[in-house]
């Protein structure tokens, strides 16, 4: 079973992709079968709502509330692990501590600059590769 905190762009592209090959899309698909254990904490929850929910997205609120459903039901709940880092956006911070709560955990993001580059910094392209070696 691999954890991961999924950040709010990861999924952001997986909804407003056309590609059915894209890796965002395959990282959302993966956690919808319960291949990757998302991991939270309620920042990270308001954090998905607050971006979901932004009408230049025009996602429905169905959507946005399946989704942040099944992250509740599928996944952990976690605290943050002070990091002693900086970030460029204090509010990435929330993502990177928590997916340090979880030893083994990865963080899934497509900004991987806002970032400490450590291996558990992922992109979806990356965490598909990682979901793949794990099946061999």
């Amino acid at each position: 079973m691999i954890y991961a905190v999924i950040d709010t762009n990861v999924i952001v592209s997986a909804l407003l992709t056309r590609n059915v090959e894209s890796a965002t899309l395959r990282v959302i698909e993966a956690f919808l079968r319960d291949r990757i254990v998302p991991l939270y904490n309620i920042e990270i929850i308001n954090e998905y709502k607050d971006v979901l929910g932004r009408a230049k997205f025009r996602f429905t609120s169905g959507i946005v509330d399946y989704f942040i459903n099944a992250i509740l039901e599928k996944g952990i709940s976690a605290e943050r692990v002070s990091s002693g880092e900086t970030f460029p956006d204090l509010d990435d911070a929330v993502f990177y501590e928590v997916a340090l709560s979880k030893e083994g955990a990865y963080l899934v993001t497509g900004n991987i600059k806002h970032f400490p580059r450590q291996p558990i910094v992922v992109t979806p392209a990356e965490m598909m590769d990682i979901l793949q070696s794990q099946e061999k």
